[in-house]
């Protein structure tokens, strides 16, 4: 009798002691499960910076997660990429997003960035002011963050988006080489192509800084934001290493990797201003409500979007 219990208590401890090495094998595959890539669109911009940062220094790989960046001149072949299931995510602004989730693609945007638009009048001109500008050119990308905040500027000064004669140019290099030839009264542009066509001389007039307005956005699709929220969450990790790099490094180390990777023409290299990086953190409430009251106001999207129906925390542990 003696000897049977022993052997049934040698079984169990067997038997435990299996369950416990399979649950440990379970434990260390999940560690070890490999993280999906991720597939970001890029515009040449300084909002891109960290991301090509990230990718050159390694940061990336650092956290484990492979991405692959592509570059894009419009927003329009950006938003195509996206749509098409070509990216994972990009750097967008809010009005793509409004525009996706009213056309039935659902989008979410994960933080803002630290993009800055400007409206620049020509070399030859004579424009020094807003009202300067009533019924003269301005070439802007239709129905996209450069036409809001052309708009927005406007706004400001009493007028309205009729009071000048806008020129639609999606491709911004082609803008800025407009601009600076002086094809064009005055141009909203991104950074750099902004303190490019200042530093030929061109005339800074005004931009979205001096209004407080921030309506650049890193977004997702809502498939890979729930599909890959570990990886966005290593991306971050990632984004915020190369904000740190950004902001505490000389310049001299990194405006030629900048200037080659980043698709900006060689005079950046001088020209360029960048701005303080943040970390990732969402956008306000602010920046999408005005965003949307103004798609709506012109009838370009219907839907009364609220900031949680936009908006999707993965920073957060």
């Amino acid at each position: 009798m003696n000897l049977l219990k022993k052997l049934l208590a040698i079984c169990l401890t067997v038997l435990a002691l299996a369950m416990l090495a399979g649950c440990g094998t379970t434990k260390q595959a999940d560690t070890k499960k490999e993280m999906q890539p991720l597939t970001i669109g890029l515009m040449p911009d300084t909002d891109s910076l960290p991301f090509i940062i990230a990718q050159e220094k390694g940061f990336f790989r650092e956290e484990g997660i492979e991405v692959n960046i592509e570059q894009y001149k419009s927003a329009m072949d950006r938003d195509s990429a996206l749509q098409s299931g070509n990216l994972d995510g990009a750097v967008s602004d809010m009005l793509a997003v409004a525009f996706a989730k009213s056309g039935g693609f659902d989008v979410k945007v994960t933080s803002f960035t630290d993009g800055s638009y400007k409206l620049i009048a020509s070399k030859d001109s004579g424009i020094k002011d807003v009202k300067g500008l009533a019924g003269k050119d301005v070439a802007v990308s239709r129905n996209t963050i450069i036409e809001y905040v052309t708009d927005q500027i406007l706004a400001k000064e009493n007028m309205d988006g009729d009071s000048i004669n806008k020129v639609i140019i999606p491709q911004i290099p082609t803008r800025l080489e407009m601009l600076q030839n002086g094809k064009l009264a005055a141009a909203t542009l991104p950074e750099p192509m902004a303190s490019i066509a200042v530093h030929n001389g061109c005339q800074f007039v005004t931009g979205s800084d001096e209004l407080g307005i921030n309506p650049g956005v890193i977004l997702f699709t809502a498939k890979a934001a729930a599909d890959k929220k570990a990886e966005i969450q290593a991306m971050y990790r990632a984004y915020n290493k190369a904000v740190a790099y950004l902001n505490n490094t000389d310049r001299a180390e990194y405006i030629d990797l900048v200037i080659e990777k980043g698709g900006f023409p060689p005079v950046a290299k001088e020209a360029l201003k960048l701005p303080k990086y943040h970390e990732a953190a969402l956008p306000k409430e602010s920046d999408v409500v005005d965003c949307i009251k103004w798609l709506n106001s012109k009838k370009l999207v219907t839907e009364t979007y609220s900031y949680q129906d936009i908006v999707l925390d993965l920073l957060s542990k």
